[in-house]
């Protein structure tokens, strides 16, 4: 005979194991609070906007030009992140690390038939996340003349630091907000799983669940005297 689990089951499970679910949640909690407010470094990020747009002699705008602004920026998304431009933004900044952990920290981002991008920085130095973003740029700005035989690059924004910068990530709410949903998740998951492996007998339902047997009779609680 197939076991069915009623609604009833459920709720009688979770009130019994309420111990146990509220500390795997608490525990989780306190975990991702204080991983999140005690190990994790705070992230700052500060980004530049660049235009890529050809110097046109004519008054109206050349529609294959821009389109090929815009199909450039692909390339020049590559280019921002080389060696070409990274080495020397190291060494203009004296910064200690190698191109690929700073390529690590830039971010490219445009929207599509946008002429114009945006270049952000993540470091855990506000201040250097600004310094490391107008370098980059300034230096695109100035190499890409060479590298690409071209001049249509223009910055329209460049970075600047903010009276209280905020850190991007870690984000301690959503962090311990996730761990709260886990461990929740995980106790409830562990009490059903310890309440399917307990086969103890409590009561005439035990019995006739387990046993798949009958009641006959039972003996009542009886008092010691002596």
């Amino acid at each position: 005979m197939e076991e069915t689990i009623s609604i009833k089951d459920i709720f009688q499970t979770l009130k019994k194991r309420w111990k146990l679910i509220t500390l795997l949640t608490l525990i989780s909690v306190f975990i991702s609070g204080a991983i999140s407010y005690f190990l994790l470094t705070p992230v700052y990020q500060s980004s530049t906007q660049i235009l890529v747009n050809q110097k046109q002699s004519k008054n109206q705008p050349d529609s294959s030009q821009i389109q090929s602004n815009i199909d450039m920026i692909n390339t020049y998304s590559v280019i921002i992140k080389s060696p070409a431009i990274l080495e020397k933004v190291i060494d203009e900044l004296e910064l200690e690390q190698s191109v690929d952990q700073l390529s690590h920290k830039i971010t490219i981002n445009s929207q599509e038939n946008s002429q114009v991008f945006s270049l952000t920085v993540q470091d855990s130095n506000p201040s250097k996340a600004v310094e490391i973003a107008n370098a980059v740029s300034g230096t695109f700005q100035k190499e890409i003349i060479d590298i690409m035989n071209v001049d249509n690059v223009s910055i329209l924004a460049k970075a600047e630091i903010k009276e209280n910068p905020a850190p991007v990530k870690p984000n301690p709410l959503l962090n311990i907000a996730v761990a709260m949903v886990v461990g929740l998740m995980a106790g409830i998951g562990l009490a059903f799983l310890l309440e399917y492996m307990d086969n103890t007998i409590r009561d005439q339902k035990d019995i006739e669940t387990l046993l798949d047997l009958p009641l006959l009779g039972s003996v009542q609680k009886i008092s010691q005297h002596k």
